[in-house]
């Protein structure tokens, strides 16, 4: 039975404590409602709403969508890979242009400016040569420069250059036939181990003998046509 208090706090609008409408607490049967009570708010504190329950569930299918998609591999790719052409009346030699200059072209009788990297495919593309590790007294790199058309450039440079812009850089492969010829073409690595091995290797008389010639020579050159002087 409820109490005076609690009766009286129910007539005035007053919140009830829930001891008020169980009577004292020495009572047995009030102290088991309590625990029941008391039982029953912490359950309802800590079980999860709806709403939390819907959160948790479509919140796991998103991670679960996600996991999935870092598991399972994509297609491959069908992008076509670049591929190296061959120069009209060039005596083999292929290119393949890395950026395209935007630039004047040159002539025969010009004066050409380039950087380079030069590469040996009979030593698994070991660079025997690089304008831009030639530097003069402030630090600066000192590029190649030479008249395209003379005779004292290898051919496969030359040919790469004439059809080139400025501005462009360009990935030349030059077979032997248009590559070093003599010890005294340029361009001649300015280092005096880098120049030996080079050209021991090229002009190898035993491995030449042997039928060699074909892969001895070829060199790889990456381009870049920096400048010119119209003659």
């Amino acid at each position: 039975m409820p109490t005076a208090a609690a009766v009286r706090c129910f007539a005035s609008g007053v919140p009830l404590h829930v001891g008020s409408l169980l009577g004292s607490s020495s009572s047995p049967r009030a102290n088991r409602h309590r625990r029941h009570l008391r039982l029953a708010k912490r359950s309802a504190a800590t079980a999860p709403s709806r709403r939390e329950v819907s959160l948790v569930l479509s919140s796991s299918a998103l991670f679960g969508s996600f996991a999935l998609s870092l598991f399972v591999p994509a297609s491959p790719s069908k992008s076509a890979s670049p591929e190296f052409s061959e120069l009209p009346n060039s005596g083999g030699v292929r290119v393949l242009d890395l950026r395209i200059g935007s630039g004047d072209a040159p002539s025969v009788g010009d004066e050409v400016v380039i950087h380079y990297y030069g590469r040996l495919a009979a030593k698994q593309g070991w660079r025997f040569d690089s304008t831009y590790d030639h530097k003069d007294s402030t630090g600066d790199s000192v590029p190649f420069v030479f008249k395209l058309g003379s005779g004292n450039v290898i051919s496969g440079i030359q040919a790469a250059v004439k059809s080139m812009k400025v501005g462009g850089i360009r990935r030349v492969i030059i077979p032997p036939s248009q590559g070093y010829q003599s010890t005294s073409q340029e361009p001649i690595p300015p280092n005096f181990f880098d120049r030996q091995r080079l050209f021991t290797t090229i002009f190898n008389p035993t491995r030449l003998a042997n039928g060699e010639a074909s892969t001895l020579g070829t060199l790889i050159f990456d381009i870049e046509l920096v400048k010119l002087r119209h003659q």
